[in-house]
């Protein structure tokens, strides 16, 4: 079937959706401050190991794992914009504890990983509750795509230019400045949020029965798996994800334990990506309106598999232009295919199953990476960095067969300007 949203006969409220880009941009951003101060803050003002101070990535992503299904389940049962305050005031006061604990040298190890897993929990909810409230605001498909475009923009600049920018004020300032800094872009996007009109379309919540939860998450998966387009692209997603982890986790020990290269040429090879992904979110809207989403989620899929591969090729030829050039051709693909995933989600999924559908999706993906991660580490411990390597890069092209499959593979048989027939859902 094909979904009819409760606000598809609203007007887009423009004005709104700039409030909430504006809030992510700079929260996005705080995000980026405290990724490179934690670590920082924790080795030299709480006095952690260097061991203890890795955990707290992990204490800020676990949540996904532990909360995501059920994150969608309760978050098509709340007010989105009301859960994504909650979740920013929740990160305000996490951010700002941690800093006031320091600055008074009174921060324990446990206190901070107590926080920081605060925090990623925040974050699970906020992330479900936002990419499901985004069709709430653009109405139209056509903005909704360039909506999505600009949010992952954001995203894209934050990851490039955000450590560039903290390193001055952490250097300047101390980490203690940086986790301040956080602690008030998410007041600023808590602002921007409060500044967002109610809609004015509220569904009446479901009771909640015995045993809500559990068929809530069943009813939401079992969505996903029998849809004929998002099963293949999130399938698609999941493959890749898995296997660009086993890049990503050995990528930094090959440039450094064998190409022998410093901070500087580790920084340029591992930022390439950065580069390529603000291109392919400009890219993402055009190439889906001139190609349709099918043709352009195959494309770019392909796009970022080749600079995966060739990021294999360059490490065995030890061309450090040659990782900088594939690294820009995967962010490129990477970049096209986010944005227009995110609006085939939104558009195909009916309202009230958003935030059920999205957190699929996201507890999938994370799953994918942490055992990307730990192929990676039996690769290297067994047969070394380069094998490890080309397993990643090759691995990377099994998502295409994955994706190359039942509607995605059926619309792009059809000729330009034809939809293909839905495959009927039916409500579990």
């Amino acid at each position: 079937m094909t979904p009819t949203s409760p606000h598809a006969d609203q007007p887009s409220r423009r004005g709104d959706f700039r409030l909430l880009w504006a809030g992510q941009s700079l929260s996005l951003l705080g995000d980026q401050f405290a990724l490179v101060a934690l670590p920082l803050l924790a080795l030299e003002v709480v006095g952690a190991s260097a061991a203890q101070a890795a955990l707290l990535p992990f204490a800020l992503s676990a949540p996904f794992l532990v909360l995501g299904l059920p994150a969608g389940a309760i978050v098509d049962r709340l007010p989105r914009r009301l859960t994504m305050l909650a979740c920013d005031a929740l990160q305000t006061v996490a951010f700002a504890i941690i800093a006031s604990l320091a600055l008074f040298n009174a921060l324990s190890f446990p206190a901070l990983m107590a926080l920081v897993a605060i925090s990623g929990c925040a974050v699970v909810f906020f992330q479900v509750a936002y990419t499901s409230y985004l069709p709430e605001l653009l109405t139209r498909k056509d903005e909704l795509h360039v909506g999505n475009s600009r949010l992952f923009l954001s995203e894209s600049v934050s990851r490039t230019f955000g450590p560039m920018a903290a390193g001055p004020v952490i250097t300047a300032f101390g980490a203690v400045a940086a986790i301040w800094a956080n602690a008030i872009t998410f007041m600023a996007s808590l602002g921007t949020l409060l500044a967002i009109r109610p809609s004015t379309v509220r569904p009446s919540p479901k009771p909640r029965e015995r045993g809500w939860l559990v068929r809530d998450i069943r009813e939401g998966m079992a969505f996903v798996f029998r849809h004929d387009r998002l099963e293949p692209v999130i399938a698609c997603g999941v493959v890749y994800v898995m296997f660009l982890a086993m890049i990503e986790s050995s990528l930094i020990l090959y440039c450094r334990n064998v190409l022998g290269l410093g901070a500087t040429g580790i920084g340029l090879v591992v930022g390439a990506a950065g580069v390529g992904f603000p291109i392919g979110n400009l890219l993402s809207p055009k190439l889906a309106a001139r190609l349709g989403v099918a043709r352009t989620l195959a494309a770019s899929a392909s796009v970022a598999v080749l600079g995966l591969v060739l990021t294999s090729v360059a490490c065995s030829l030890g061309s450090v232009v040659g990782l900088v050039a594939s690294g820009v051709i995967h962010g490129v693909g990477e970049g096209v295919f986010g944005p227009t995933s995110l609006t085939l989600r939104q558009t195909e999924t009916p309202d009230a199953m958003l935030g059920r559908v999205n957190s699929v999706q996201r507890f999938l993906i994370w799953g994918a990476g942490s055992i990307g991660s730990l192929l990676a580490a039996a690769c290297i411990h067994l047969w070394g960095l380069r094998v490890a390597l080309w397993v990643g890069g090759i691995g990377t092209t099994l998502c295409l067969p994955m994706l190359l499959r039942r509607g995605i593979l059926q619309a792009i048989r059809q000729p330009r300007g034809e939809r293909a027939p839905a495959t009927r859902i039916e409500s579990t």
